[in-house]
């Protein structure tokens, strides 16, 4: 009963008290920084009787007031102490204050720093040039011998072609302020970059184009004309909305044969890469007063980076989507190109290797070259009838020779490419198409490369005698199955410069978006690996490795370190 009458109390002393003390009491005991203290019977006095004091040497107590001795606002911010309080609101609100500002402080610097952060992450793949070097960025991508890095052909996709929604401002044929009539000189590649200056300066001064004659060629002897081996309607109907095009000299000009003889009709003296400000000045006015002006010469006769970007795109629209090879030379190209994948039975990758030793690549260079006494000798006598004036008595050639040499400017001997392959990885299983005229020196020159890559064809060993004979009544076409074959290879590799390797390369970098492997060799790390006869093979695989990383048709600005050609990056790509 006693029991009975001590809980009964309890439970009235529960009840009475009121609702404010009952969540004060809830509020402390439900605090981190309070201990909770076990309650005795009745009111947890030593002797029975609520809210006796306890001993101050009791643990729970001291830890009661070491919770009261942080600072008022953290009490009050932590909820151990009323803010309305007096002695709590001031230091209270100073304290909201700072927090607060402390968090607008951390927002503001986290909204500037995110673009540059989101700016880094989302950037494309784009190597840089410092001096001689090419800095490019880091990918987490196995290196392959075949292919660049993903994030390469992901960064970039080709746009030079027209946009559907804009508009042209081609003015009919009798309103153009005349008609231009240009000579497209040299080998094909040659006669390929003449035809897409020719429609941008017919677009700079608002002129007709009348169909580029492409010039017999001294070296090659080919009368070769465009339809010949251009779809020439395609070209046309492509340009309709860019450039007025007209296939004939108009039958109202009775004087022809003066675009091609007389001074009068013609336009000379036009500086190599002349900006389009100088056609505007120096051509237009003769073309509106003699209505009809043929240009000549017109090798290389319009810069890259003094013409408008617009121009430049619409020369990328006339490389890579206005020209097009008639179809059977695209057709046997294709053929070619799969007997090469095919060779071993199974579908597998190829190169293409532009080999550029033909005697009058070897003559013109002025260097000097591995071979008998009599084959020097026959040199001269050829570099002196060809170029008397810069061969003179042949006594200043020697030094000269070995200064082109070390500066890497002497076309690559076959064994020379072959030693720069074996070096970067390739086997002597890889397959390879040799893109080349007669090689200088022969079956003897050809041996070295022969015994490291055994797999070396040519078009004559992969088409038959009745294919390839449709093809020679015009060597041009022979050309421009050897351009289509390493157009379509999985790594291109030249051994030196010149338009046919330019337009290759920048071919591959534009259709395929940079994924497309296109090797520039470091001809004057081979100058370095053979004048150092106690250099290590492990030691020359190292820098071949090294410092071809970045000499295989990466992303790149064009300007001011290539021309269009090789790279239409800038003008003529956009990002993916």
């Amino acid at each position: 009963m006693a029991e009975l009458r001590h809980a009964t109390a309890a439970a009235v002393a529960r009840a009475s008290s009121s609702p404010a003390k009952r969540d004060a009491e809830s509020s402390a005991s439900s605090s981190p920084f309070v201990s909770s203290s076990p309650r005795g019977g009745g009111g947890g006095g030593v002797d029975g009787k609520e809210g006796a004091p306890r001993s101050s040497s009791s643990p729970l107590l001291h830890h009661h007031h070491q919770r009261h001795r942080l600072p008022s606002p953290v009490r009050s911010l932590l909820a151990l102490e009323d803010p309305r309080s007096p002695s709590a609101s001031a230091s209270y609100r100073i304290l909201v204050a700072v927090v607060a500002c402390l968090l607008v402080a951390a927002l503001v610097s986290a909204l500037v720093s995110a673009p540059s952060v989101w700016s880094r992450l989302n950037s494309p793949y784009l190597c840089r040039k410092d001096g001689i070097r090419l800095h490019c960025p880091g990918v987490n991508e196995r290196g392959s011998l075949w292919e660049n890095p993903h994030a390469a052909a992901a960064s970039w996709k080709p746009c030079a072609e027209r946009r559907s929604d804009e508009i042209s401002d081609l003015v009919p044929e009798n309103e153009t302020s005349g008609y231009i009539f240009i000579h497209a000189e040299g080998g094909l590649n040659q006669q390929r970059i003449a035809i897409c200056n020719a429609v941008a300066i017919a677009k700079i001064m608002n002129a007709t184009l009348i169909l580029p004659v492409l010039k017999q060629d001294q070296i090659w002897k080919d009368q070769t004309k465009f339809e010949d081996i251009f779809d020439v309607d395609y070209f046309i109907n492509y340009l309709k909305d860019d450039v007025r095009i007209v296939r004939e000299i108009p039958e109202w000009f009775t004087e022809k044969d003066e675009l091609f003889t007389s001074i009068k009709r013609t336009v000379k003296n036009i500086p190599k890469y002349a900006s389009a400000q100088f056609y505007i000045d120096n051509v237009l006015p003769r073309i509106k007063e003699k209505k009809i002006m043929s240009i000549k010469p017109f090798v290389d006769r319009l810069g890259y980076d003094n013409v408008p970007m617009e121009i430049n795109r619409l020369r990328c629209r006339v490389n890579y989507h206005a020209l097009k090879f008639l179809p059977e030379i695209e057709e046997m190209a294709d053929k070619l190109a799969t007997r090469m994948r095919n060779r071993t039975g199974s579908v597998n990758p190829y190169m293409a290797l532009h080999l550029r030793f033909e005697k009058g690549m070897v003559g013109l260079s002025f260097c000097d070259f591995a071979g008998t006494r009599d084959e020097k000798a026959m040199m001269a006598e050829y570099r002196q009838k060809q170029w008397p004036r810069r061969y003179k008595n042949g006594s200043h050639l020697w030094p000269l020779a070995l200064e082109k040499r070390k500066e890497g400017r002497c076309p690559l001997e076959p064994g020379e490419i072959g030693i720069i392959l074996r070096a970067m990885g390739y086997t002597k299983e890889t397959q390879i198409y040799v893109a080349s005229g007669q090689v200088y020196g022969g079956g003897n020159r050809m041996a070295p490369l022969r015994n490291m890559f055994p797999n070396l064809v040519t078009k004559e060993d992969l088409a038959s005698k009745e294919e390839i004979e449709h093809f020679k009544k015009h060597v041009t076409s022979l050309a421009a199955l050897d351009f289509l074959v390493c157009l379509k290879s999985d790594v291109f590799v030249m051994t030196h410069g010149g338009n046919f390797a330019k337009l290759i390369i920048g071919f591959r970098r534009y259709m395929g978006r940079h994924r497309l492997k296109s090797i520039k060799p470091d001809k004057g790390l081979m100058s370095k690996f053979f004048g150092d006869p106690y250099m290590p093979w492990a030691t020359f695989v190292e820098d071949v490795m090294i410092t071809h990383q970045t000499r295989t048709g990466l992303p790149e600005s064009t300007f001011p370190h290539y021309d269009l050609w090789e790279n239409p990056l800038t003008p003529c790509m956009c990002r993916a």
